[in-house]
């Protein structure tokens, strides 16, 4: 069974150039989870301006070793968007997605 995981991603300097130029490539990069359903949520996380500061991606993976894989994979990543990223495993409690009920 799919576990999830979220990926966050915080940008560097020279953000808004370079989130221009490598946007094309980070969103085809997604098309094969978008395509298997495994994308829960993605988007930019904001500033108070309302200006991209970096992302979150909710996907599914079968492990922590192969949801970091994909994210290192992510041309964010791979061309210097984002200054840091973490991986790490998430279990949604509310939504059409949920996995176990509230408490």
């Amino acid at each position: 069974m799919a576990r999830l995981f979220a990926l966050i991603g915080y940008d560097g300097p020279d953000r808004m150039e370079r989130r221009k130029q490598v946007r094309p490539a980070h969103l085809a990069s997604l098309e094969d989870l978008e395509a298997a359903r495994a994308i829960v949520h993605g988007g930019p996380l904001l500033d108070d301006a309302g200006n991209p500061i970096g992302s979150l991606i909710l996907f599914e993976a079968a492990d922590l070793a192969a949801a970091q894989a994909r994210a290192a994979s992510d041309p964010y990543v791979t061309e210097g968007v984002f200054e840091t990223y973490r991986v790490v495993e998430t279990r949604a409690v509310f939504g059409e997605h949920a996995q176990e009920p509230a408490r």
